[in-house]
């Protein structure tokens, strides 16, 4: 009976806690993660620029006839929400098409949402490296005035310890985002 109650307990300890997050823990599928991606005033960036606060990667483009604009809409009414604490996130917009969505767009694009936000780009190479490393697909697709991008979606929040921890779906409720990003910066 005594080692009933032992292995009871034991496997008890095992389970696992329900997650305090809303948005998904990815944490376990990251390592140690960058980029090297320049901003709209040609200065090169990597995520180390960012340390220190929780850094918010969202990839898309300039050009996208709805989700990646709603996207930026509804991280501008985010930052918002945080108040005094939207000092210590950082909105990075990485552009998945760095034909069309040069330094001058950019610069111009993505502070219009909020100001604080920063537009990323890089050549061919250097934009499939940072969508690999977050796992973003995407690929041209032509249309009868020009091309669209076709990308998998979802909001990347990283620790102030430059860490990946969660995955956010374009749908989940800003609130919530909030209350990911607050208990980010809490240390959880």
């Amino acid at each position: 009976m005594r080692n009933l109650l032992f292995l009871i307990l034991l496997l008890a300890g095992c389970a696992k806690l329900p997650s305090p997050f809303h948005a998904n823990d990815v944490s376990s599928n990251f390592g140690q993660v960058d980029f090297h991606l320049t901003d709209p005033q040609g200065k090169a960036r990597t995520l180390a620029d960012f340390r220190g606060k929780v850094v918010v990667v969202f990839f898309g483009y300039t050009h996208s006839p709805d989700v990646c604009a709603t996207t930026l809409v509804d991280l501008a009414e985010m930052q918002k929400l945080l108040g005094k604490d939207a000092d210590r996130v950082q909105v990075l917009f990485i552009t998945i098409d760095p034909e069309r969505d040069k330094a001058e767009l950019l610069a111009q694009y993505v502070p219009a949402f909020n100001p604080s936000f920063v537009g990323l780009y890089g050549d061919a190479e250097a934009t499939a490296q940072a969508a690999r490393t977050f796992y973003i697909a995407y690929q041209k697709q032509p249309t009868s005035s020009g091309y669209n991008m076709n990308h998998s979606t979802g909001i990347y929040l990283l620790d102030p310890k430059g860490r990946v921890r969660l995955n956010a779906q374009q749908t989940q409720h800003i609130d919530w985002l909030v209350e990911d990003v607050h208990l980010l910066l809490s240390g959880v």
